[in-house]
């Protein structure tokens, strides 16, 4: 699928929309169904705070 922006704020725009849905709203199932950004953040290794 090819897409035509206008100018170059619409085409920023149109990205900024189609990552927040892949990454905050799509759930994916290879990632047990959790969307990028979920299954990121519960993954991260918890590090030891300074004392």
């Amino acid at each position: 699928m090819v897409w035509a922006y206008g100018c170059v704020n619409d085409a920023k725009r149109g990205l900024e929309k189609y990552f927040r849905l892949y990454n905050q709203e799509r759930p994916h199932s290879s990632l047990d169904d959790k969307t990028p950004d979920e299954f990121y953040f519960d993954n991260l290794l918890v590090l030891p705070k300074a004392a």
